[in-house]
């Protein structure tokens, strides 16, 4: 039984984006300079179900057209009813720019989710793991760290969290609070330079190997997760695997929404694009259908067996996509006109599909097309 129904209550419903996708902001919260916290309720009473790790994909009015944009949720899974993201100021990012001047309490957003595959296990068991972060890409980690110390999960843990100065260091505070005594969590900060922190006692320069065997000597034994910049990612896979780390058991998460958006500003094609160009330019030569991004003009040529957001990046326009597999649902438009053939992962709605909205980075064309963009 639960505590509501104990005390003669109704049972509060869990969260369900398909009937009521309205969130509203409770709380928003300076964690550094340029880093926010966003907390958001229902408007009806219920609770939010989610795996610590997983994310929701925003709904945002911003200077007359609507856009995506997915954010790690930052708050624990042990504590469902409140949700929140936190969020880092991107120069010339429309989005984070905008919560953080727009955004204020009692204000609606709309929300898909949660979603999202980058997240422990379950198990009986007490584990060994060794979250590894960079920047803003804290925020899944930091929702693992604190799901765990909610529901008393006696799991070892080693926080490595790399940051430019100990003042760009999110949940610093926090993160150092529940290394208290009982608790299985080490912290260690890395810091390129020490800023204005004169007497900085953590680690200086950029993650490597070596200092990772001082952090935790034992880390070949742990369970690894990483987030944070494209180039932070790739450093740690590259210094794990060269260190002879079994990467069975290394997990990482597989898009950065941060750096796509300085990736479409400097007009660079994502960092993980599927398709050759060569190969495209011959398949075009014989059969395709004709693809019409009605606000912007362009038209090009998309294959049968081709997704519509693979084949505009090979005529060189950028679409904001970055998960490629219908998941996070930054790439959403309207279908004007024409057929496609869509395998979303969560990334849309049924009433948005009867809508006539789609998800380009997973729809296939079985016709010409005109797409609201």
């Amino acid at each position: 039984m639960t505590m509501q129904q104990d005390a003669g209550l109704p049972p509060v419903r869990n969260w369900d984006p398909e009937t009521d996708d309205m969130l509203v902001c409770r709380a928003v919260r300076d964690e550094t300079h340029d880093v926010k916290t966003f907390v958001f309720a229902p408007r009806q009473p219920c609770l939010f179900r989610f795996k610590p790790g997983q994310f929701i994909t925003l709904e945002l009015p911003i200077g007359g057209e609507t856009i995506h944009r997915s954010y790690t949720v930052s708050s624990s899974a042990a504590r469902p009813h409140r949700l929140s993201i936190t969020v880092k100021r991107v120069p010339g990012g429309p989005v984070s720019n905008w919560l953080h001047d727009t955004l204020k309490p009692g204000d609606t957003i709309r929300a898909v989710g949660p979603l999202g595959e980058f997240t422990p296990g379950e198990t009986e068991r007490p584990r060994k793991f060794l979250f590894l972060s960079g920047g803003s890409g804290v925020t899944p980690l930091m929702s693992m760290t604190r799901t765990f110390d909610d529901l008393g999960e006696d799991h070892d843990i080693v926080f490595v969290h790399a940051a430019r100065t100990p003042a760009d260091i999110v949940f610093r505070r926090e993160l150092d609070a529940l290394t208290g005594p009982g608790r299985r969590l080490r912290v260690a900060h890395v810091c390129e330079g020490i800023g204005t922190e004169a007497h900085w006692a953590g680690f200086t320069g950029r993650l490597s190997l070596p200092m990772l065997g001082l952090i935790a000597p034992d880390f070949m034994e742990r369970e690894v997760y990483v987030c944070g910049p494209g180039p932070f990612m790739k450093a740690v896979r590259a210094f794990l695997e060269e260190g002879g780390f079994d990467m069975s058991r290394y997990h990482q998460e597989s898009f950065n929404f941060e750096e796509l958006v300085a990736d479409l500003a400097a007009g660079e094609p994502p960092q993980d694009a599927s398709v050759q160009e060569a190969t495209i330019e011959d398949a075009l030569q014989s059969a395709g259908f004709r693809i019409e991004f009605a606000k912007t003009g362009k038209v090009f040529t998309c294959l049968p067996d081709m997704a519509v957001a693979d084949a505009a990046s090979a005529a060189d326009i950028r679409v904001p996509t970055s998960c490629s597999r219908g998941l996070c649902g930054t790439c959403k438009t309207k279908l004007i006109s024409g057929t496609v053939e869509m395998n979303h992962t969560g990334g849309i709605r049924k009433r948005e599909i009867d809508q006539g909205l789609i998800l380009l980075c997973c729809s296939r064309p079985t016709s010409d097309l005109v797409v609201e963009r």
